[in-house]
């Protein structure tokens, strides 16, 4: 295999697709595209294809094995890392090939990773019995700012491969990690989630002796990045890539308003019997619904659909979001089929405290609106990079006004 020629500047693909009637499908397959290096003529020869779990598997793979015997290296591995994405936790192919993936994908763009100065270093952080993988990205001359830069419910790291360089190329230092719960912790070392952010977050700045950070949080992300931040003021600067009040918020309010409302009475209520049922008889009829139901409960380590929930109560930003006083980001999108941006309000208001707080919302004239902007990364990026590089120079003007 002919590896990866390291080449600059970083090249980004933009686009919103419709290659799935199913709405998460369909935002998947333009993820495969856009984060993970498959083709646009690849996806739409299977998309229409797909209609449950076991289709996209078997869709995905077929894929990655063409693109490999013809050589294709990138788009092979974005393909086998994907086809695990709603494989059944417990199935033998899912670590078989998220670690073919992976094993590829070093392998392949090895050069960024080795030689006497690689540009990205590989470090791993100790954290409750696991190692928390890193990587490192100095850029030439002084560094604009330090950003550490984490996934959310379901991410990759390897994903975020040409953002990272792209930022680095922008003249920022990047520290992207791995949690509990994401990537190759939860896969391979069996770390799972924690709503308590600031935990993994807290080593990892501890063990790099990092100060005076800004802290990215993409997708679940959202709510996880300023958890940390609440408590841990070595983070300075908060950017919410995904308006992300309430994560049992987000996950229900898909479900419509009366649904909505007689979930939360059926919570307050504890009826564990009843929901369920209800909860079972939803898995049944849509087969999304069950992979997030089934994922849920693998990755959060609940025992039921209820305990799931329960859970997931848990992760609120809320109730915290007063103890932030840093400089917050959000950035929302217009069309995001996974979370009514409108929501964004509830952060508005919690954050009673911050330093300043910037809403963002992404639209679809700028190819931008689907979650996390995935049709529009380098947007997304130039976006957060201006706001960074702004919020310092008006930061050091008041600092300066102060001291004359």
């Amino acid at each position: 295999m002919e590896p990866y020629h390291i080449h600059q500047p970083i090249r980004f693909t933009s686009g919103m697709y419709r290659l799935n009637d199913e709405p998460n499908f369909n935002y998947q397959l333009c993820r495969v595209i856009h984060w993970n290096g498959g083709t646009l003529e690849d996806v739409r020869r299977v998309g229409r294809q797909i209609h449950s779990s076991a289709d996209w598997k078997r869709a995905l793979i077929s894929l990655g094995n063409r693109a490999y015997k013809e050589n294709r290296i990138a788009p092979a591995i974005g393909y086998y890392c994907m086809s695990e994405f709603f494989m059944e936790d417990g199935d033998a192919d899912k670590l078989k090939y998220y670690k073919r993936a992976t094993a590829l994908f070093y392998a392949y763009y090895r050069e960024y990773f080795t030689g006497d100065a690689p540009i990205i270093e590989r470090l791993s952080v100790p954290y409750e019995g696991v190692r928390l993988p890193v990587w490192h990205l100095k850029p030439e001359g002084q560094p604009k700012d330090t950003i550490l830069l984490h996934g959310g419910n379901d991410s990759y790291m390897e994903e975020f491969l040409f953002s990272v360089l792209y930022l680095r190329e922008c003249g920022f230092e990047v520290y992207l990690f791995e949690g509990p719960g994401q990537g190759g912790v939860v896969r391979v070392q069996g770390k799972h989630f924690t709503h308590e952010w600031e935990r993994p977050v807290g080593a990892v700045l501890d063990h790099l002796h990092l100060q005076n950070v800004t802290i990215i949080g993409i997708s679940l992300g959202g709510y996880l990045a300023p958890r940390a931040a609440a408590f841990d003021k070595r983070i300075t600067k908060v950017i919410c890539w995904s308006v992300f009040p309430s994560f049992l918020g987000s996950v229900i309010g898909t479900q419509g308003r009366v649904l909505e409302t007689a979930f939360y009475a059926m919570m307050k209520l504890r009826a564990r019997t009843l929901l369920n049922l209800v909860f079972g008889i939803k898995c049944k009829k849509d087969p999304m619904v069950n992979w997030a139901i089934r994922h849920g409960m693998y990755a959060y380590e609940a025992t039921s659909p209820y305990d799931w929930a329960k859970k997931l109560e848990a992760y609120d930003i809320r109730p915290v979001a007063h103890r932030l006083t840093q400089d917050v980001l959000i950035l929302g999108a217009s069309a995001d089929h996974f979370i009514d941006y409108h929501k964004v309000s509830q952060e508005i208001d919690a954050m009673s405290n911050v330093r300043s707080l910037t809403f963002r919302l992404f639209t679809e004239q700028e190819h931008a609106a689907n979650h996390c902007q995935v049709g529009n990364t380098r947007l997304a990026l130039d976006t957060i990079m201006h706001w960074i590089t702004e919020t310092n120079r008006k930061n050091s003007e008041i600092a300066g006004n102060t001291r004359s």
